[in-house]
């Protein structure tokens, strides 16, 4: 039975490595902040529990009710939500690429190790592409309070903030929420427990990285990492030959637009 165990958790290990991590119910903390689950309670009415977070599972297009727009335009991509957008790169670039990350996903830290580097560096610090990160897709309760600690930092520390929850993950990704080790990462770059604190409570900022990750849901965003490259949507890890396909592809035919 242990072996047969083993092998299943293996198995759906080996899933989310290839596809990336699956999307989950939206972010909901108590008053506390803790991260509990909130029951809906209306006139003597309470509903059901919210069903318990499944880490290998899937968004549907339906689930809902949820409207998800078909090729959606890059207008409707790059449609700011309630938190000013986080990015890098020439605001008037040729090329746009946005990015929803989860801070507890495994290949959004490979992504950064092994193709952001030659990224930023061949296209965004060349002034070809603009980036936009849109880390705010939280994926289990732990991801959100590690979230909302990322929009608790000061907006020039964001980028620093998240490198360093991805490339520390082992310390305090959990399956239970732990705001000790979150905080321990944030305050590396001057976040105060009171701030932290006083976030964790701020039902506006949980509103809000709410409604990035909906938002993206309607795009067609299923899960971590996703990338729109020139409005084309990637569902998978993509590696610098890839990308630098994607891009190129993408720049050329923005010169050729350009130049009729």
């Amino acid at each position: 039975m242990r072996k047969r165990g083993t092998l299943l958790t293996l198995a759906l290990l080996g899933t989310l490595l290839a596809g990336g991590c699956a999307g989950g119910p939206p972010l909901t903390l108590d008053s506390a902040g803790d991260g509990a689950p909130s029951p809906m309670i209306e006139a003597g009415v309470t509903t059901k529990a919210a069903p318990k977070f499944n880490p290998f599972g899937t968004t549907s297009s339906t689930d809902g009710g949820r409207e998800v727009i078909q090729n959606p335009s890059l207008e409707e991509i790059l449609k700011p939500g309630a938190l000013p957008e986080m990015a890098l790169g020439r605001p008037d670039a040729p090329v746009t690429v946005v990015q929803y990350a989860s801070m507890t996903c495994p290949i959004c830290k490979r992504f950064l190790a092994e193709t952001f580097p030659t990224f930023k560096r061949e296209y965004i610090d060349t002034g070809k592409v603009r980036f936009i990160l849109r880390a705010e897709f939280p994926i289990g309760r732990q991801s959100g309070l590690a979230t909302i600690a990322l929009r608790c930092a000061p907006p020039a520390r964001y980028f620093a903030l998240y490198e360093k929850f991805m490339q520390q993950q082992a310390s305090w990704v959990s399956q239970e929420v732990r705001p000790d080790p979150i905080f321990k990462v944030a305050a590396q770059v001057g976040l105060t427990r009171a701030q932290f604190d006083t976030c964790r409570e701020n039902q506006g900022m949980i509103a809000a990285i709410n409604g990035i990750k909906e938002r993206g849901r309607t795009l067609g965003v299923i899960g971590t990492p996703n990338f729109f490259v020139d409005g084309k949507l990637v569902k998978s890890f993509i590696s610098v030959a890839e990308m630098r396909t994607l891009l190129d592809q993408a720049l050329a035919k923005r010169s050729a637009t350009a130049s009729r």
